[in-house]
């Protein structure tokens, strides 16, 4: 279970235009076509200060393990996330369709994108531990244990929940680098996602930055 959805935004491609053009004290009433190609002559020559007057607020979920990869894009941003000191239900897991394999050549990271032979007993093997993982943390809630110490059994395929604010270009930034091919298919999905979630009225500068950045 990813999800990235707006809740909020600040700015348009209008946004993008005029604060650029205030160097020369213009401003644009009604997007334009010259608005249009001027965005892109800032993207292609790289004048990206202006890109960073339109800003963002997403409410994302994703697995542990993923939401740690996203948390290094912090410059420009903030993030808050649900709290398992202040939450004791029972959270959601992650569960992959596929358990990919390993990648060949003494390659560290990264994974084929073909399921491994043994992909349905995996499967089993998971269901197993997070049903055990499941069991010990109900249980130690109910024991008195606190929840800030219960959580420590939970897995990094637990779901966890924030709201991520930033500029458009903090999280196009976010977007190219997880995007990219060597990226864990977990984090390219996250970027697709982010991608679609991007307003209309703010397309057309992210386009921008996509084909020039």
């Amino acid at each position: 279970m990813i999800e990235v959805k707006l809740i909020d935004k600040m700015g348009s491609d209008l946004t993008v235009v005029n604060a650029a053009r205030v160097s020369f004290h213009k401003e644009s009433k009604v997007l334009s076509e010259k608005d249009k190609k001027f965005i892109e002559y800032l993207a292609k020559y790289k004048h990206t200060t202006p890109f960073r007057h339109v800003q963002f607020q997403f409410r994302c979920k994703a697995p542990i393990f993923l939401a740690r990869q996203l948390g290094k894009h912090q410059v420009g941003m903030s993030w808050n996330e649900v709290s398992r000191r202040y939450v004791d239900s029972l959270p959601d897991f992650y569960y992959p369709e596929v358990w990919r394999k390993r990648p060949d050549d003494g390659i560290k990271q990264g994974s084929k994108e073909e399921p491994i032979a043994l992909n349905e007993h995996v499967h089993g093997m998971y269901d197993e531990f997070l049903l055990g993982a499941q069991r010990v943390y109900l249980r130690l809630l109910e024991i008195g244990v606190a929840p800030e110490l219960a959580r420590i059994v939970l897995p990094q395929s637990m779901i966890t929940e924030w709201v991520w604010t930033g500029s458009m270009l903090a999280f196009f930034n976010v977007w190219k680098q997880r995007s990219d091919g060597h990226a864990q298919y977990e984090a390219r999905e996250f970027a697709r996602l982010l991608d679609s979630a991007i307003p209309e009225d703010c397309r057309f500068s992210w386009d921008a930055l996509k084909q020039w950045l």
